[in-house]
Formats: structure tokens, sequence, C-alpha cells
């Protein structure tokens, strides 16, 4: 039974780190572009923030304890916090037609050209690509848990 135990936490780890990893880097760089680039996020980005900057505390909980059961209790932020950056990203890329509201002319923008990293890669599309690798390591811990 301990054995079981030892295997399950030593397969688990790796990816769960990595998922904490994905989480600080979000949550961090989402700090460092409104506190230090003085970008102020619009809704739907305050939205995704909601989500995901839990995430870097409970996903770092559980790195250190080596918790098999995070998926339990992340996966349904990762899943919400993914569908609010699916939606943002489909209005920014304009799959759908509706315009942007919350990123209008009153307010901050997300299609502008500062909303980019490396000049090419739009934060709606970097917040999907996070919560997709969190969730995807995730349903990895799900499986390994069941050892």
């Amino acid at each position: 039974m301990a054995q079981a135990q030892v295997t399950s936490a030593s397969a688990i780890w790796a990816p769960l780190f990595v998922a904490w990893m994905t989480a600080l880097v979000a949550t961090l760089g989402a700090l460092f572009i409104g506190e230090i680039m003085g970008q102020t996020p619009c809704e739907l980005c305050w939205y995704q923030r909601a989500f995901m900057f839990p995430l870097a505390i409970i996903l770092g909980v559980a790195s250190y304890r080596a918790d098999a059961n995070i998926w339990r209790y992340a996966l349904p932020l990762t899943v919400i916090g993914w569908l609010v950056a699916a939606y943002h990203a489909l209005l920014y890329f304009d799959v759908i037609s509706k315009p942007i509201e919350p990123c209008s002319v009153e307010g901050p923008s997300c299609s502008g050209a500062g909303m980019t990293v490396f000049g090419f890669i739009p934060i709606p599309l970097l917040s999907v690509l996070s919560f997709t690798l969190i969730a995807g390591l995730l349903l990895v811990i799900r499986r390994r848990s069941k050892i």
C-alpha cells in the first residue's frame, strides 16, 4: 500500500509542477503587464485573472504536498477560465462577429499592438494556451493517480 502511494506521488509530481509553473508564469505575466507596463486589462481579462490567480496558489500548495486529488478542485477553475479565454480569443480573431464590448473605445482595448507578447502573440491566445496546458496536465494527473 505504501509503495503504491509513493509511485502515485512520483508519477504526478512532474505534471503537477509544470501546471503550477504555467499558472505562476501566467499570473506574474498578467501582473507585469498591468502593474509594470501600466496596461489596464479589459473586462474579459479580469474574468480570466479571477480563475488563473487562484490556480497559482492551489497548484503550488498541491505541488508541495504532491496532492493527487488536485484535479478535483483545480479542473473546474481551469475549465471555466478556459471558456472565458476561448470566448475572448474568438472575439479577438473576429470569429464571432459581435464587437468586443468590454474592449471598447471607452475602456482598455485588447486589439491594440500593445496587447501582444513578442510583437505577434496576442494575450487572449496566451491565456487560452495556458488554461489548455493546465487542463491537460490535470487530466494526466487524474489518470496517473488511479494507478
